[in-house]
C-alpha cells in the first residue's frame, strides 16, 4: 500500500523539533509524498507557538517545494473532559487538528478518566483524530474510541513514532488496526516527525497494515485524492 501523505509532522515551532517547515516538504518530495500536515504542538508543551497557526501558516503558500503543506496543529488535551489548549478562534484556521495527551501535560487518570479525555477531545468540531492513542501510558477503552470516531465521520491515527518510541504500543497499535477494520472505521497513518529525515517514515505501520490485511479504502493518508476528498467532507461538517 502507498502513503503518500504525511498527517502528522513538526517544526522548528513545536519548541523541541529541529527542522523547517521548507525542510520537511523538501524530504517529502524527495521521497516521492505528495502533502504533509504541518501540525506544531499547542503552547501547553513548553515552546509550543499557538499564533504560528496565524502567523506563517495561513500566509504560506499551499504547495512548498512541490508538496501539499496543509495547515494543521496537535492540540494538547488538558483534562479528562477532553478541552484542549487551542482556542476555537485558532482552530478555525486549521485545516486538519489532532488532539493528544501528553505526559509532560497531563499525568494519566484511570482507564474511564483517559477515554473520556479522548471522548470530549475528538466530539471538538475542529479536531479530526486523538494523536497516538495506543500509547500504554494512557490506559483506554480502544472500542469506545473507534465507535465515537465512527460515529462523528472522524479518524484513528496510526502512529509510526509510537512503535518504536513508545514502548508497549504496537499491541495496542494492531488492536486499533483489527477495531478499525471491524467496524469500518478510517484511519491516518502518520510519522510523528519531529526532524525532516523522518517524514514520511511508516516502515512499522506498514508492516501491521499488511499484517492486518487492512482495506486500503479505509486509509484517508494513502494519496493527496483521498486526504483531500476528507478535508472536503471536514469543511462541509464545520459548515452545517
Amino acid at each position: 500500500m502507498e502513503l503518500l501523505v504525511d498527517t502528522h509532522t513538526h517544526t522548528v515551532a513545536s519548541g523541541h523539533a529541529y527542522s523547517t517547515v521548507r525542510e520537511n516538504a523538501i524530504l517529502a518530495y524527495e521521497r516521492g509524498m505528495e502533502a504533509i500536515c504541518c501540525a506544531d504542538h499547542g503552547p501547553a508543551l513548553k515552546g509550543g507557538a499557538v499564533d504560528f497557526i496565524l502567523t506563517v501558516l495561513t500566509a504560506a503558500p499551499d504547495v512548498m517545494e512541490g508538496v501539499r503543506v496543509f495547515n494543521a496543529t496537535e492540540a494538547n488535551i488538558l483534562d479528562f473532559e477532553g478541552n484542549t489548549d487551542i482556542p476555537e478562534r485558532f482552530m478555525r484556521c486549521t485545516e486538519f487538528a489532532i488532539a493528544s495527551l501528553h505526559d509532560i501535560v497531563i499525568d494519566p487518570g484511570t482507564k474511564e478518566q483517559n477515554t473520556n479525555a479522548m471522548l470530549g477531545a475528538i466530539n471538538n468540531p475542529y479536531v479530526d483524530v486523538i494523536g497516538h492513542p495506543g500509547n500504554p501510558y494512557y490506559d483506554v477503552d480502544r472500542e469506545a474510541l473507534v465507535r465515537e470516531a465512527k460515529k462523528l465521520d472522524k479518524l484513528i491515527e496510526l502512529n509510526n513514532h509510537s512503535f518504536i518510541y513508545r514502548k508497549g504500543s504496537e499491541p495496542n497499535c494492531k488492536d486499533f488496526l483489527a477495531l478499525c477494520k471491524k467496524h469500518d472505521v478510517r484511519i491516518t497513518v502518520s510519522s510523528d516527525a519531529h526532524i525532516c529525515y523522518r517524514v514520511g517514515n511508516f516502515d512499522m505501520v506498514k508492516e501491521a497494515l499488511e499484517e492486518a490485511d487492512f482495506p486500503e479504502e479505509l486509509v484517508v493518508s494513502r494519496n493527496l485524492k483521498a486526504f483531500s476528498s476528507y478535508i472536503e467532507e471536514r469543511k462541509n461538517r464545520l459548515k452545517g
